[in-house]
């Protein structure tokens, strides 16, 4: 992975699909764009055709259950983001700008794999200019309940250490470390699927969710067992899912993250509490660049965050 410049795609790739929540049918063009774009939304298809711009940041998330939503606070939303974010960062993508024509991002068949394959297919091209880092520099935490969500200093890029525990014999305990990267995302993460209990659909269904799942796109446990006929791509899929999800939380930073994150039976909520924790407190993080010679070893200059990446404007984090 590219350490020192930002990058953006070669080439414009699309794909269509259903939302797995909305099961509104949409499709994604993702596109070439500037340095210090960031990953950028430009929904399509509101009323009288006008078109609205998203900007994937933390502070422009207006919904966590089951799936991760940005807004404009006005008309225009994008659900079930973070699938198609955490490809993203994994692959090392700085700038895009994402066009779609619905409500949600196409849930393919609930990992990230067929989001690596559009990125695969478009190529990366490497810009002139400097990649920009959010370095944490004490701990913080957000809870609910016993579960947890925290970020911690790290002396080398963006680790993540993730623990689930449901009372399905099919899932039970689980957990999983990893350094990322773009080979331990494609060969660890980026195929691990969404999953979700036959017991809970009915309600679901009536809270305006899951009207798009399938054994296609979707883990189904009942009771202890599972119904998809292929069984699971890996012994651990859940928590490896849980990994991605948090994955692509974590890239509505703004930045890439230098840091631990550790996560105890936490979700998107969470994920999103803790990056408001961070970027609440000052003295947590600083903002670096990467430096000629930027190495695992994290050499890095002081700098302000882009105005994208800076919720707060740039005064705040000087």
């Amino acid at each position: 992975m590219n350490f020192e410049r930002q990058t953006t795609l070669k080439n414009r790739v699309f794909a269509s699909g259903v939302g797995v929540h909305s099961n509104a049918a949409s499709t994604i063009i993702l596109n070439p764009a500037d340095a210090d774009t960031g990953i950028l939304f430009q929904r399509a298809g509101l009323a009288g055709g006008s078109r609205a711009a998203v900007a994937a940041h933390w502070s422009r998330v207006t919904m966590t259950e089951l799936c991760t939503t940005i807004g404009d606070g006005a008309q225009a939303g994008v659900a079930t983001v973070e699938h198609l974010l955490a490809a993203f960062l994994g692959l090392g993508v700085d700038n895009v700008l994402v066009e779609i024509d619905g409500p949600e991002v196409p849930i393919m068949d609930g990992s990230a794999a067929e989001f690596v394959d559009m990125i695969d297919a478009a190529g990366i091209e490497t810009l002139s200019a400097p990649r920009r880092y959010i370095r944490v520099l004490k701990p913080v935490r957000v809870h609910f309940g016993d579960a947890f969500c925290e970020l911690r200093p790290h002396e080398s890029g963006l680790r993540l250490d993730v623990d689930i525990d449901f009372p399905s014999a099919a899932i039970g305990r689980q957990a999983k470390a990893a350094d990322l990267s773009s080979r331990t995302f494609r060969r660890d993460l980026a195929r691990a699927r969404t999953f979700g209990f036959l017991a809970d659909v009915e309600r679901l269904w009536k809270a305006g969710f899951a009207r798009g799942a399938s054994l296609e796109n979707t883990i189904a446990v009942q009771s202890d067992r599972i119904l998809n006929p292929e069984g699971l791509r890996y012994r651990d899929e859940f928590v490896r899912h849980k990994m991605l999800d948090a994955v692509g939380d974590l890239a509505l930073a703004g930045a890439r993250i230098l840091g631990l994150f550790r996560s105890h039976c936490g979700g998107h909520r969470l994920n999103i509490g803790v990056l408001k924790a961070l970027f609440c407190d000052r003295s947590a993080f600083e903002c670096v660049e990467a430096a000629h010679g930027f190495s695992s070893r994290l050499h890095a200059e002081h700098v302000p965050l882009p105005a994208y990446a800076a919720p707060f404007g740039r005064a705040t984090l000087g």
